[in-house]
């Protein structure tokens, strides 16, 4: 299935409905970084996230030292941020922590 890249508009609807996540132009993608209480806490974050990216065959570029967990989400096929990281930007935000 073809992925479309969301053009200038979408993608400012897209971070007023996403206000943790932020757009990374060199990237073109979204940014959100999490902490946590220790590497537990965040290493099981990362676990419950790695499901629901295989789930939608979507995979998040990330990185995490001790408690922290930043997430890149952009769909390389697109050329840049497409509905595919929108849905899982948003899958991802419900499930992790409020505070």
């Amino acid at each position: 299935m073809q992925v479309s890249r969301l053009d200038e508009a979408d993608r400012a609807a897209v971070l007023e409905q996403l206000p943790l996540w932020s757009y990374d132009a060199d990237a073109k993608g979204i940014r959100r970084t999490l902490r946590f209480a220790d590497f537990a806490e965040a290493f099981g974050f990362m676990a419950r996230v790695a499901v629901l990216a295989e789930k939608a065959d979507h995979h998040p570029e990330w990185f995490n030292v001790y408690n922290r967990v930043e997430i890149l989400l952009t769909t390389h096929d697109a050329g840049g941020l497409s509905r595919r990281d929108v849905d899982l930007a948003s899958a991802i935000d419900a499930i992790a922590p409020t505070a």
